[in-house]
């Protein structure tokens, strides 16, 4: 098992086809790993703008790549196919810094290509997600690459930031320090129409109240002081993502926020709740703006 360890620069401009924005990718770098994470090889590639031909002046300034480093890169197809060759036909799974650069690389083989899967993904792991759960951070929390070198006591100081490569080469520092072949392979999936469908899906919360996927036993509340069920005195409405009412205990004399959000990804329904017990001092301000 080899493990390619991608990382992508891109700049973001306007696709006519598209008649929207595109992440187009500038750059590609990747480190190469053997079963014992040995480094074996390493790849590198500018790649020449089609759709953008003037980078934005902030990816200029982290990068460093120029105008005229685009103009004479690499066309992507032939950097595509130059990077497959490179990976060879060894058993693989290729590992990015959150899903982000998988993203946009199914975006860039789409337009550019006109194909919907990218040839070289057999196998994929989000290893930002892996990091974090071996440290334990929670997945409310985006994990950015350079706090979790600090949390593993990476010495940054001899990467360069910002450019594929040396992000690469950052990237499989961390997964080295947290690498468990058992634990890991639970987070490598198969390229398969199930992986491009996640991918392409876009979470929405749902905003219907009569929707099925909605569970009317969370449009509830039951004080947390005495255990007694609360009654509602403002009734549900929809507002910024969540469902919200306000409830009143009458063993406690007291009133509380019931926030409830569901939202739809490709394969579940992710739930949220939050509840605030009502300051008397907000009622009285509630009071005298009414």
């Amino acid at each position: 098992m080899h493990y390619i360890i991608l990382d992508l620069e891109w700049n973001n401009t306007y696709a006519r086809r598209k008649k929207g924005f595109l992440n187009e990718i500038i750059e590609i770098g990747a480190v190469m790993l053997d079963d014992e994470l040995n480094t074996i090889d390493q790849f590198s590639c500018l790649i020449k703008a089609q759709i953008g031909k003037k980078l934005r002046g902030n990816i200029k300034r982290l990068t460093s790549i120029t105008n005229e480093d685009i103009k004479n890169g690499v066309v992507f197809t032939r950097a595509m196919s130059a990077f497959r060759d490179w990976i060879g036909s060894e058993e693989n799974v290729i590992l990015s810094w959150g899903d982000g650069d998988i993203r946009v690389l199914i975006e860039n083989f789409k337009y550019l290509n006109g194909i919907d899967t990218v040839p070289f993904l057999s196998n994929y792991s989000d290893v930002q997600s892996y990091v974090q759960s071996v440290l334990k951070v929670s997945k409310a929390q985006q994990l950015g690459l350079s706090a979790a070198a600090e949390m593993l006591e990476i010495d940054e100081s001899s990467f360069s930031h910002h450019r594929a490569l040396e992000d690469s080469k950052l990237t499989a520092e961390c997964f080295k320090k947290v690498f468990d072949k058992e634990l890991f392979s639970k987070f490598i999936v198969p390229c398969d129409n199930d992986f491009y469908g996640k991918l392409a899906f876009k979470p929405k919360a749902i905003s219907n109240i009569n929707n099925p996927l909605v569970d009317k036993k969370l449009l509830s509340y039951k004080c947390e002081k005495c255990g007694c069920d609360g009654e509602i005195i403002k009734p549900w409405r929809y507002s910024n993502q969540y469902f919200r009412a306000i409830y009143h205990c009458p063993e406690c004399d007291s009133n509380a926020r019931v926030a409830v959000r569901f939202k739809k990804y490709y394969d579940h329904i992710e739930t949220k709740k939050n509840i605030s017990i009502i300051k008397p001092d907000e009622e009285q301000s509630e009071k005298e703006q009414s």
